[in-house]
């Protein structure tokens, strides 16, 4: 949430109300570059299977240090976020509301069998989206709790980031928590164009 002189309240990542109302001189680039953000959605999700399956199901369960969370709630979140903001395009939004539905639908997906099929699964359905030239459904304006009224490709476009950047943090605590180097990891050449916040905690 955003509080700007005390009047105007911005709630979430809302790009398209946060550059004007604090005179940003930045361009956000949220446009229909669907081939591109289907190269980087497959990046950043097989990122986050094959650490998945670097770790064991008791792995899995241990909590991560910087927010009430488990390792497995942080890779479920990587993939299922990019889930909500596709189903947007069906489902008209992705609100908090939407994130707890999520939340119970996918509850029992917490071994390494079962994430690793949940991410193919959300990869599969979003490359075949976005490679689908369904321009009516790309362009379709969704309330989003992440970026405000935006279009599905937008929101793809900002979940990106958001995943790519726990992705980071998982990498870190895989190394730093957990004592193990993620075999193959998503680069930064790999990720180049996806804006995601320097503070990786």
């Amino acid at each position: 949430m955003t509080i700007i002189d005390e009047d105007e309240v911005i709630i979430g990542y809302y790009p398209k109300k946060l550059i004007p109302a604090l005179n940003l001189n930045v361009t956000v680039d949220l446009s229909r570059k669907t081939d591109w953000l289907a190269e980087k959605y497959d990046i950043v999700l097989n990122g986050a299977i094959r650490a998945t399956q670097q770790l064991t199901d008791v792995q899995l369960q241990q909590e991560v240090p910087w927010r009430p969370w488990s390792v497995r709630d942080c890779i479920v979140h990587i993939i299922s976020f990019p889930e909500l903001a596709w189903l947007s395009h069906k489902q008209g939004s992705m609100t908090p509301d939407d994130m707890a539905a999520s939340n119970v639908r996918i509850k029992d997906v917490s071994t390494v069998e079962t994430i690793s099929q949940y991410g193919q699964r959300v990869m599969a359905d979003i490359d075949a989206f976005l490679k689908s030239g369904n321009y009516p459904s790309f362009d379709r304006v969704v309330p989003a709790h992440y970026g405000g009224e935006v279009t599905v490709v937008e929101l793809l476009s900002i979940i990106l980031s958001h995943s790519t950047h726990h992705l980071k943090q998982m990498y870190w605590h895989m190394e730093e928590g957990l004592g193990i180097v993620p075999l193959n990891p998503v680069t930064e050449a790999q990720t180049e164009g996806i804006v995601t916040p320097e503070a990786l905690i």
